[in-house]
């Protein structure tokens, strides 16, 4: 029997999962974040999630927590005795934090969105992890520089152990500890929604023209941007054939935000140049 993992239709019909592939070649790099990259985004994102523990029965036990990150992507936790996942955890230290995608509540199907689970051993902070969680955790949570101070308060750091990422229907894999540690936040990706709202409403001959001459779909119709990262533009595009999903390469990966409006620019130059050829 094969793994579940190998199960990516769902056993649904081919009809229901097939999407239009393109008719032309593609002109742009086809790059993307990786799996961990995806991971290690959600994660730098947000300070919230769901916390899972076992109770002293050994039944599970989630509770939504506040978490910090150092560096390598640990989440840190800021928990007191006085709720039950902090008395779970002076029990039995195996925990996993379930994360999200800031802007889940906008999108039309919660579950077509990105989130994670790490999974692993909640470990006390100690020595240089204890300055460097407790100072991690106040910035994000400034009002626990005062009740961190309370006997019932502990910091523990989260040693991630398995790390599960999905990123919407039939997009998901499993991330090493040691390639999440490594991984680096998408710099482009959370700061991005201004910028893909603004090609949407503003640009969408542009976009239709990526798809048309840089994406592979001559026959698309209209095109939408959903989002914008580093590498590059995922777009959705309606053709005779039904929606595709198309991807749009940027020459170079960005740095940083602030070169998506140039790159955008260069794409958008480059099918117009290509049509018109």
């Amino acid at each position: 029997m094969p793994a579940a993992d190998a199960q990516s239709d769902h056993d649904a019909p081919a009809a229901v999962l097939e999407a239009p592939a393109p008719t032309a070649p593609t002109r742009t790099p086809q790059q993307r974040p990786s799996p961990a990259e995806e991971a290690r985004t959600i994660v730098s994102a947000t300070t919230t999630g769901t916390l899972a523990t076992l109770s002293a029965d050994g039944g599970p036990w989630a509770s939504m927590v506040g978490f910090a990150t150092l560096p390598d992507g640990r989440p840190v936790l800021m928990v007191s005795t006085l709720a039950e996942h902090g008395r779970n955890l002076e029990r039995d230290q195996r925990a996993s934090l379930s994360v999200v995608a800031p802007g889940r509540e906008h999108a039309r199907d919660p579950l077509d969105h990105g989130r994670l689970t790490l999974a692993g051993v909640a470990e006390r902070a100690t020595g240089s992890d204890a300055d460097r969680a407790h100072e991690a955790y106040v910035a994000a949570f400034p009002p626990a520089g005062l009740f961190s101070t309370f006997g019932d308060f502990s910091t523990w750091v989260l040693r991630v152990e398995r790390v599960r990422w999905v990123g919407g229907y039939g997009r998901m894999d499993s991330v090493t500890a040691d390639g999440y540690a490594r991984a680096e936040p998408d710099p482009v990706l959370p700061r991005a929604r201004g910028a893909v709202r603004h090609l949407n409403e503003d640009h969408a001959d542009a976009l239709l023209a990526m798809t048309q001459v840089l994406g592979g779909h001559p026959d698309a119709t209209s095109a939408r941007c959903e989002r914008a990262d580093r590498y590059g533009l995922d777009l959705s595009a309606e053709t005779p054939r039904g929606r595709a999903s198309v991807r749009i390469g940027f020459e170079a990966a960005l740095d940083g935000a602030e070169g998506l409006r140039a790159a955008t620019v260069a794409l958008a130059r480059l099918a117009r140049e290509g049509a018109a050829g």
